[in-house]
């Protein structure tokens, strides 16, 4: 196969993995040079551009690559000079580069890196404990990040924590919000800070879907008490994103021994959730009772002011120079979160940059109007259950009830098959929030909506109206 194809059949998955308009940015304008000895060789426009992938999506591009060409696939990037000169020749650098003191003229390729599993002493023999890798990304540290009214509060707490790992009134502190809002970033920053003041201390990041991983592969490999012992000596555990932990019961049981051992023994635990623990569902309550012993603080929307200070902040790390407009510009138009604000900072400066242009307010309103037009406003499991509840006219806790009324399943059913179809949910989070059911009833409902769309032409109307009110 030759590398355009191997690039193309790439590129058919990626597209399904990032949204239309990072795709477009980042990844159309990328050349396939050349195929050799599993060797594959990438244009990319500038370095700028080669950080960016570096950063953010060199994971689903390795996956793909090695999809096509095998484990022992390589990469190299061939990267065009910023200089304008349309006869300098390309240079190409090592994958992966730290930073652009790193780039060579000299051709050096590297395997793709595996992502970075956390290395389990269980599964090592003999490491030591000083040795676990925390797992934290240095970008994510207190100097970084912004403080407003939106977020006074947890950075406070954090850091206080931070000074005192384990010796506050704040543990477990658990951090909550909407998506996009910094509760990984703080959560890091904390863990970062503590590693600066106590180097000795063991800290450790994990998200819930990889604890949930490495869990079930203790089981299938016999060492079940490895992995507890293992999580069970850290100093200071930050488990994110613990509301995807709902409806696995395992996974739970084996997360309230870890987290009695830790707080019994003083340790430090913090957590992040999109919801605080009197919301959450699909958790048992022996688990909720534990994350109120500590604080639950919440990270919201930032306002104008901190997202002015954010733009500001990112722009002077990078070195950048914006007019104060285009700044005012995105940050009254960019509003929900703190991703999509510096996304579209992102997308404006390669917008710049591919296209040579000067970035003035009229490329910003450009920009930034596609970028509102093609982003999906994401919808919640609990806004679905409140859309289909409203249009068949029943109360909107109805369907978290064990009745078993036509009506009540139907609408339940619909709720779970929306909720599959347009939110990123597991089928166990799924369906612990609507009716606390199991993941098969999940697969069962949405069969059955599915078989009602290609026989029933009325429920195929209904469908079809709802699904407008949640897409509107």
């Amino acid at each position: 196969m030759q590398h355009d194809e191997i690039w193309n059949n790439c590129l058919k998955v990626i597209k399904d993995n990032v949204p239309s308009i990072s795709f477009r940015t980042w990844f159309e304008p990328i050349v396939p040079l050349r195929l050799e000895d599993k060797v594959l060789t990438i244009q990319v426009p500038s370095p700028f551009f080669y950080e960016y992938l570096e950063e953010k999506y060199i994971e689903i591009i390795s996956k793909t690559l090695r999809k096509e060409l095998g484990y022992d696939a390589k990469l190299e990037y061939s990267i065009v000079m910023e200089n304008n000169n349309l006869n300098s020749r390309p240079y190409t650098v090592r994958f992966p580069a730290r930073n652009q003191t790193e780039l060579k003229n000299k051709p050096v390729s590297l395997p793709l890196t595996e992502e970075n599993h956390i290395k389990n002493p269980f599964i090592i023999p003999g490491i030591k404990k000083l040795n676990i890798d925390p797992r934290l990304n240095p970008e994510n540290s207190f100097d970084n990040f912004i403080e407003g009214e939106c977020n006074r509060l947890a950075r406070s707490a954090g850091y206080a924590v931070a000074n005192n790992p384990g010796g506050t009134a704040f543990n477990p502190l658990l951090i909550y919000g909407d998506s996009g809002l910094g509760k990984t970033h703080l959560a890091q920053a904390i863990g970062i800070e503590i590693k600066n003041k106590f180097p000795d201390k063991v800290v450790l990041y994990v998200n819930s879907n990889r604890f949930q991983t490495q869990f079930v592969e203790s089981i299938r490999n016999n060492n079940k008490n490895d992995f507890l012992h293992f999580y069970q000596m850290i100093d200071v555990l930050i488990i994110d994103d613990v509301h995807e932990f709902a409806g696995k019961e395992k996974t739970q049981d084996i997360f309230f021994h870890i987290f009695n051992h830790l707080h019994q023994s003083g340790k430090q635990l913090i957590l992040s959730s999109d919801k605080p623990p009197v919301e959450l569902q699909g958790l048992e309550q022996r688990l909720l009772s534990r994350f109120k012993w500590g604080l639950s603080a919440d990270l919201q929307i930032p306002d104008y002011e901190t997202r002015i200070a954010i733009l500001r902040k990112k722009t002077y790390k990078d070195g950048i120079e914006l007019p104060e407009e285009v700044i005012e510009y995105v940050a009254t138009h960019i509003t929900d979160n703190i991703r999509e604000l510096e996304g579209a900072l992102i997308s404006l400066l390669a917008q710049s940059t591919l296209n040579k242009k000067e970035i003035t307010l009229d490329l910003a309103k450009e920009m930034i109007d596609k970028l509102i037009k093609n982003t999906k406003r994401e919808v919640s499991i609990d806004y679905i259950q409140k859309v289909v509840c409203n249009y068949f006219e029943i109360p909107t806790d109805s369907i978290q009830s064990k009745t078993r009324k036509r009506e009540i399943v139907q609408a339940r059913q619909v709720a779970m098959y929306f909720s599959k179809n347009l939110t990123k949910a597991s089928l166990a989070t799924i369906g612990a929030q609507i009716g606390g059911k199991d993941h098969a009833t999940v697969l069962h409902a949405c069969k059955t909506v599915n078989n009602l769309l290609e026989t029933d032409k009325l429920f195929k109307g209904q469908i079809e109206e709802i699904e407008k009110k949640l897409k509107f």
